[in-house]
């Protein structure tokens, strides 16, 4: 914790299921302009989330002397003040707790996010000290969106008005008030003053502006005896101080044990959760940036939920979803808040996500909940009323993406696809067949007996032209059929076509992709987005938005994908791959020490020693590591039964 160039780079996130969270790193010095101590999203200005604490530096005071427990990072690297030279001891395995000593002070403080509030608590308990002690906490405000600096400005409103045990203020119309608030009586003292060029490292090494300044208000003070514990809160609503002591408690029963990996993951898949007001149910992609995107919805929903047991939690959120798609199939204005709905692979996610849930809750309960929906989705997609996925007479599906980012392979320069897949693309035709044959299995015994005829000829077409157009020569799938050159570029995506409960693919053919995958794709930390041995890899995601770009698939390593590699692993092989699957586990467990504490990253370098980069919690990467999880356990569970 004392060591900067160890502890700077790890980070804590806590969240309020609704939207807000609490982030920054181990020793309380933000390192991106995402950090923030209180981070709500502001839908009268827009859809971003926004910092309004930023931080909150705690003093110690003996005889005088004040001791700044905080750290800030100004031009120049230049640290001050250094809290983290105090810390002794710090825990996430319940509270996010850290001890400080000062001479013979002993100080605890603890952390909590309160459930569906934009509020936040930080106890502080004074275990030792043999003088009179006073406790002094200096907010520092920002007022600006995630994607924003703050600038010493005149506009700023810098009037604090009293209420109970605080102040609230509000800098900017349009923002909701900040009230910060303590359990006891004290006294604040008005210092207005700006913070000058804090600095913020990890948006200097993305290329990005790094500094801003940062407003202070004044200071609380007050004293504290020994054993005594006070309540420091702030949020965008007044809380009743009296009851402040009783919330936290409350709040700490909810707090998830995080004392093994699996722990870990659950506590991570429910930070991704977000209600809306109005009972929408969602999950965001990921942290600190990422919204509700419809693909990650569909890819992580059933990990984050049915591999927990949470499947009340999988119906809600797939409520809100089916709202969205089915108002995009009738060219409705969308009243939910899911984003890229109209990407033309949306739908098969959807079907795919919905064939976990049969498989867990029976097809009888799933045709009665969704039957209705995966009727519309294959009529809507057979049909071609999708403004850009086209049902062709060979039973395939063709999309057009040379000038647009239509699959998950998304990152874009000067407006242009990295990499442009268009055409036939492997895991869309993939999910297709898979999805035909699922349809017709579920809805077989309801639905009229000439649809599933013409269902199923256009899957024996499907399976027939999928082979003779993906699978090549050197036993393995290609990417996207699409213009004039074929791209024989070695990637991902064709493990769907092994991993899908129902694969065109013969039994050779799925083993001859699965071992080039497992050659040129895997590591430790998932799958390669493109192998060492193709044109253009390039696997360390770092420097400029535009260097990052070119790299994000383009070597960079994904652990979603290697859920899916490991299912395909265990359909092929079965128990004699489940040492080799548990070995590969191991891999991501390292990670909950790493970076954000107890989540995965987004990516990972391609090569060695994979170091995470990107968002700091990624939700399909949770999602499929659980599922696998359960997999595995299901594997070993029949295992052990033949034995």
């Amino acid at each position: 914790m004392t060591n900067l160039q160890e502890s700077l780079f790890k980070e804590f996130l806590l969240t309020n299921c609704s939207g807000a969270y609490s982030c920054s790193t181990i020793v309380d010095c933000n390192t991106r302009k995402y950090h923030g101590l209180l981070v709500v999203p502001v839908p009268e200005l827009d859809d971003e989330n926004h910092v309004l604490l930023s931080t909150l530096d705690v003093s110690v005071i003996q005889h005088g002397a004040e001791f700044n427990l905080g750290v800030h990072k100004y031009d120049g690297n230049h640290f001050s003040p250094n809290g983290h030279k105090y810390i002794r001891e710090f825990s996430n395995e319940k509270i996010l707790t850290t001890i400080y000593r000062v001479g013979g002070v002993l100080l605890e403080k603890e952390v909590v996010f309160q459930h569906y509030e934009s509020h936040i608590l930080l106890r502080y308990t004074l275990l030792e000290a043999h003088s009179p002690t006073i406790l002094r906490f200096r907010p520092f405000l920002a007022f600006r969106s995630v994607r924003e600096f703050t600038h010493e400005n005149e506009v700023a409103d810098r009037v604090c008005k009293d209420i109970e045990n605080g102040v609230k203020i509000c800098m900017y119309e349009g923002y909701p008030y900040l009230h910060m608030q303590l359990s006891k009586g004290n006294e604040f003292v008005g210092q207005p003053n700006w913070y000058r060029n804090i600095e913020y490292i990890k948006e200097q090494e993305r290329g990005y502006d790094s500094k801003e300044d940062l407003y202070v208000p004044g200071y609380f003070e007050l004293p504290i005896e020994k054993g005594e514990s006070v309540i420091f809160s702030a949020s965008t609503k007044a809380t009743d101080a009296g009851k402040l002591h009783e919330l936290f408690d409350q709040e700490a029963e909810f707090c998830a044990f995080k004392g093994n990996f699996y722990q870990c993951l659950v506590n991570a898949a429910h930070q991704f959760h977000k209600r809306e007001e109005n009972k929408d149910r969602y999950l965001l992609a990921g942290y600190p940036w990422f919204k509700c995107r419809a693909r990650d919805t569909f890819i992580a929903l059933p990990g984050l939920t049915l591999s927990i047991k949470e499947r009340q939690c999988f119906e809600l959120i797939m409520k809100t979803a089916e709202r969205g798609l089915r108002e995009f199939m009738e060219k409705k204005t969308l009243t939910v808040h899911l984003y890229e709905i109209e990407k033309p692979d949306v739908m098969l996610w959807a079907v795919w996500a919905v064939q976990q849930y049969a498989k867990k809750e029976g097809n009888k309960r799933c045709y009665k909940k969704y039957g209705r929906l995966l009727a519309d989705i294959l009529a809507f997609i057979m049909e071609n009323r999708h403004p850009n996925l086209e049902l062709k007479g060979n039973g395939l599906l063709y999309a057009e993406g040379r000038n647009e980012a239509i699959t998950w392979m998304n990152s874009t320069v000067n407006g242009k696809p990295v990499v442009p897949r268009t055409g036939y693309i492997v895991e869309f035709n993939a999910l297709w067949y898979n999805a035909l044959l699922f349809c017709m299995e579920l809805l077989g015994d309801y639905e009229k007996e000439e649809e599933m005829e013409r269902i199923g000829k256009i899957a024996e077409k499907c399976q027939k032209s999928f082979v003779s157009i993906f699978y090549n020569e050197h036993g393995y799938l290609f990417d996207y059929i699409g213009g004039a050159e074929t791209d024989y570029s070695v990637r991902p995506n064709m493990i769907f076509a092994v991993a899908l409960d129902h694969s065109p693919l013969t039994i050779e053919q799925k083993k001859s992709v699965l071992d080039l995958c497992t050659r040129e794709l895997l590591t430790p930390k998932g799958l390669r987005s493109l192998s060492p041995k193709s044109l253009g890899y390039n696997p360390v995601y770092v420097g400029v938005q535009v260097k990052r770009d070119y790299a994000y698939h383009q070597g960079t390593v994904w652990p979603w994908l290697g859920g899916f590699y490991m299912e395909a692993c265990l359909k092929l092989y079965k128990r004699t791959r489940l040492s080799f699957i548990e070995r590969q586990m191991i891999g991501y467990e390292d990670e909950m020490y790493y970076h954000c504490l107890g989540t995965i990253s987004e990516i990972f370098d391609g090569n060695p020693p994979f170091s995470g980069r990107g968002a700091t919690s990624f939700a399909i990467n949770v999602a499929e590591i659980l599922r696998t999880m359960e997999l595995l356990e299901r594997y070993q569970y029949k295992n052990n039964e033949e034995r």
